[in-house]
Formats: C-alpha cells, structure tokens, sequence
C-alpha cells in the first residue's frame, strides 16, 4: 500500500499547513454530500422499496424484514472495527485513513448496483439470500470502508481548534445537506413519482415499472457516491497524521486490544459515544419512518388522484421547512457553542428540542401543525448536528495526551457501527412495527394501530431520545482540558523525538518551516503554468505576472470573512 500512495498522481490537492477554502468547501462539503447523497436517500427510501417493490414483508410471514437488518447489525459492527483497526494500523503518504476512501469506490459501487438486481419472481428463498448478501455488501462492507475513514478526517485535519471546528460543521452540514435537501427535498419532489409509479388506470403501485426504475437509479446513484469519494480524497488532508511521519520518529503499530483499553476505560469517552448512540438512533428511525409517514397520515394525500405525487410533494415541503434551521445552523452552531460551549449548547438546544415537538402531537394528521412540531425540533438540535464530531475529536485529543497515542481508528470504527449499524436497525425496527400491525402498500388507508405506530416511529423516537441524550452529556466536561491537552501532546511528540537521537524543533516553526517549502513549490508551478499560457497566447507574462501580484496584494489587504474566521 506505501508503494500504491507513492505515486504523485495520488498526491493530495491540500497543500496549504492551514485550512483553505477549497479543502473547506469541497473535502467537507461538496465530496461528502455527493458521496453520502445515495446513503441518505435509501435511509428515507429503502424499507419502502423493499416493503413495496420487493414485497419483503411477506417473506418468511413478516419475519424476514425486520430480522434482516437487526442481525446485519452484527455483520456492520465487524466491518466498522475491522476497518477502524486497520486505519489505525496503516501509514501512508496519503495517510491512515485517506486510503480507505479510495478502496471503498469500488464496493459501493458494486454494492449499490447490486442493491437494485435483486431478482423478482425467484422464489422467497432465492430473494431472501439476494437481498442479505447484497444489503450486507453495501452496509457491512462498502460503506463503512468510506464511512469510518471519511470520520476520521475531521479529527486528523489539524490541531487548531478554530480551523477544526469549521470543518467539523461543514463536515456535518454535508450529512445533513444530503439527508435534508436530497433525500428530504429533491428525492420526493423529482424522483418520488419515478421511485414508486402510480398506475393511471387503477391508481395503485405499478411495481413492474418502479422496479425497472429503481435499476435505472442506482446506476446513477454508484457514479455520483463515486464521484463525491474520489473529489473528497483529493482534497482532504491529515495533518496530524503527518506530524509523526515529519518528527522522524519511528510510530510503533499499536495494538487493537491496546486502543480498546484506552478508550473503554475513560468515561468521556463513554459519554460522547453514548450521547451519540441515542442522539442518532432517534434520528435515523425518523429518517426511515418518514415517507411512509407522510404517505399514509395526511388525509390530502389519501384523497388524492395521485397520492404517490401528493406525498412527494409534502415530503419535499416537509423536509425543505424541516431543513431551514439547519441551513441556518451551518452559520450559527460554531459561534454559538463558542460563546456557550460546546456541551452547554447542545444540552439547551436538545432541550428545546423537546419542548418544541410536543406541537406536532396535537394534531398529527395535520401537516401545518406536524410541520410546525418538526421546525421547532430541527432548530434545537442545531448544536447536535453541527458540534458533535468537535467534540469527539477533543476527546481523541484527551485520550492522546493521556496515553501517548491516538486511537482514531478504532473511536470511528465505533462512530461508523453507530450510524451504519443504526441505520439497518432502524429500517429493522420501522419494518417490524408495520408488518406486525397489518401494513399493506395496496390499501386505500391503513389501520389504526399502524398509524399509531407510524406516530410512535416518526415523532416520538427522536424526542426519546433528546432526553436520554441530554442525561448522557450533563457530566461532559472534556473543554476544560483543551489547553492543557495540547501542550501534553507536544511533550509526548518532544520526548520521543529526543529518545530517537532526533532534533526537536517547535510546532509553530515547523509548520512555518513546511509551509514555506509548500508555497515555495507551488508558487514554482504556478510561475511555470503562467509563463506556458502567455506562450500559447502571445501574452507578455511580466504583464500579467503583475496583474496577478496586484490582485495578491488586494486580497490580503482585504481579507474575506471566511478567512479572517480561519485566522
């Protein structure tokens, strides 16, 4: 793998020591949303195809459809620590978990594609084996191959904390981006229609013509997830990881049962995975249970002519209402756990949240009173989304400055199950619910006990999980270590590189040291590539040397805010 990563062709595009806006913008915002768009979409999706299309709830009496993803999570759990063991065991030029973005292009693609072929007409056995092998494929496999290392990323970018937590926002605002706009705005509002077709003579599913449809997706869905990998490798960089390879200290591979202990025996680490546990089972059971929600609750969609389109479109309303706080948080959730701090923020935001979504239970067939429910949650859990991953990386940080060695891999093996593994459980949890109550895609109206169950999924779970998520987090005090976190870490890197017979040179002058050499090159290259244009147009390049120089200058007499937010 170190031969692989030595060619230049796989060198990263990142070669500023600070974070830029390119690596801002693409590494964590526009990489990750296109990577993780078909993900979200089959978070919101998923149990309807196989409910509707594939008809599993009939499989094996109902059995099949809520076993499957709930013994998956088994199978997800291995493949997250079995990747987060070997991001934690791998060094590379491209670093430890960069290379697993790559290696995971190929089986989410496969995966995705396969996903879609499930044969129909085969027999319950011959399908049943189809759908387990090709759902573990993607989320036991494929996914957590990207998902564990695309975790990692914010927490090995740098140490600055503000730069940090910036990208931990966009980081996140990408997820929540791809949930909300794509698989909550676009998805039902575009694709829905095309997902599910309403035949136009008896008004009910048309599973012939969704099934080839949904074959035609996933061709696309493979090349865009792809494509977001492929730009979010190039344009990521792990600082962190390349301080030891830079301090010519030689990293001594540690243990898996050596990073379990570490983690497992500090109990703010217990915290912050249990709070995220809680906080995202809630979240994803909402996910899923959301397009059946909106499908069968509204009496206008019922009523309508088309109520495939009917649901799309208020799912779409719903998600575009729903996902405004978080537009908006993208902006706000770094200042305001600023000025509150980070757990202080959260825990009055989930709060909040709690209150807020009592108002959809007043009317839960009403779309204006459920929107209004869904907004005031969505505005509380700002903090939640967007500060979560900095303060799981501050928690690395604790855990390095007590024990030497960072235990990255093996933390987002464990954050990867939770989002992956919850995932299949809560398609699990939400496709049990409904086959026990009688669901049927072919009736006019479902049962009463399966709207009851449809409410208990889509608006009750998350608010459960808002108050055990706030009990999880009250004793979280990792903040007040930062400071003295950091200066442990350098002492540990100085005494390691002193016992190697090394020469220690400070932090600070070490990155100016290597970001002069890094401008150095770059501007060597940008000089050369100026000179070629001027020749292939007949420009005169001491002109237009100037004009760029003049341009320079005015930049850095007046700075963007984006800038002076980096520092």
């Amino acid at each position: 793998m170190d031969k692989f990563f030595d060619n230049p062709a796989l060198k990263s595009k990142i070669r500023s020591q600070n974070v830029k806006i390119d690596e801002m913008l693409i590494g964590y915002f526009l990489a990750p949303f296109a990577a993780m768009i078909a993900n979200s979409i089959f978070g919101a999706y998923l149990t309807r195809y196989y409910n509707d299309v594939l008809g599993w709830g009939a499989l094996a009496g109902g059995i099949f459809s809520a076993a499957l993803p709930i013994v998956s999570c088994i199978f997800v759990v291995a493949g997250n620590l079995l990747i987060g063991q070997r991001i934690d065991q791998t060094r590379t030029r491209a670093g430890k978990s960069r290379p697993y973005l790559l290696l995971s292009i190929p089986i989410l693609a496969v995966a995705i594609l396969l996903m879609f072929m499930v044969p129909r007409g085969s027999g319950d056995v011959v399908q049943m084996v189809c759908i387990a092998l090709t759902y573990n494929l993607y989320y036991a496999i494929g996914y957590p191959c990207y998902y564990t290392a695309h975790s990692s990323m914010v927490s090995l970018s740098t140490r600055n904390a503000n730069q940090r937590g910036i990208l931990a926002t966009l980081s996140n605002a990408s997820m929540v981006a791809a949930a909300g706009v794509g698989a909550s705005i676009l998805a039902p509002i575009l694709l829905q229609s095309y997902m599910f077709v309403t035949n136009a003579e008896t008004g009910v599913l048309d599973i012939d013509a969704s099934y080839t449809h949904w074959k035609i997706l996933a061709v696309c869905f493979a090349v865009i997830t792809a494509l977001g990998v492929i730009l979010e490798f190039f344009f990521t960089r792990e600082r962190i990881t390349e301080e030891a390879a830079n301090l010519d200290v030689k990293e001594e591979k540690i243990p898996m049962k050596q990073h379990v202990g570490a983690c497992t025996k500090e109990k703010l680490w217990w915290m912050v995975i249990l709070y995220i546990l809680i906080f995202q089972m809630g979240q994803l059971v909402k996910n899923a249970s959301m397009a059946t929600y909106v499908r069968w609750m509204f009496d206008s969609v019922i009523s309508s002519p088309n109520p495939e389109s009917a649901s799309g479109n208020l799912m779409g309303v719903l998600g575009l209402i729903g996902g405004l706080p978080s537009a908006v948080g993208m902006v706000i959730a770094w200042p305001l756990a600023s000025k509150l701090g980070k757990k202080r923020a959260i825990i009055i935001g989930l709060a909040f949240s709690l209150i807020g979504g009592l108002v959809a239970f007043m009317n839960v067939h009403n779309f204006t009173t459920v929107c209004t429910g869904v907004i005031l949650k969505a505005i509380g859990i700002i903090p939640s989304q967007y500060v979560m991953v900095a303060v799981l990386s501050d928690v690395l940080d604790h855990l390095e400055a007590k024990n030497g060695f960072r235990s990255d891999g093996f933390t987002m093996s464990i954050y990867g199950a939770i989002q992956v593994g919850l995932l299949g459980l809560s398609i699990g949890i939400v496709s049990g619910v409904l086959s026990a109550t009688g669901y049927n895609a072919t009736l006019v109206r479902q049962a009463p006990a399966t709207e009851g169950v449809m409410v208990f999924v889509y608006l009750m779970m998350d608010m459960i999980s808002f108050a055990v998520a706030i009990l999880c987090l009250a004793r979280m005090n990792v903040e007040k270590f930062l400071d003295e976190d950091q200066k442990l870490i350098v002492q540990h890197q100085k005494e390691a590189v002193l016992a190697n017979g090394g020469t220690w040179i400070e932090p600070e002058e070490r990155q100016r040291l290597e970001q002069e050499e890094a401008e150095r090159m770059a501007e060597e290259a940008r000089k050369a590539e100026l000179k070629a244009l001027c020749e292939k147009k007949g420009l005169n390049f001491e002109e237009e040397e100037k004009k760029y120089q003049e341009k320079l200058a005015y930049k850095k007499e007046h700075p963007s805010l984006i800038d002076k937010l980096l520092g």
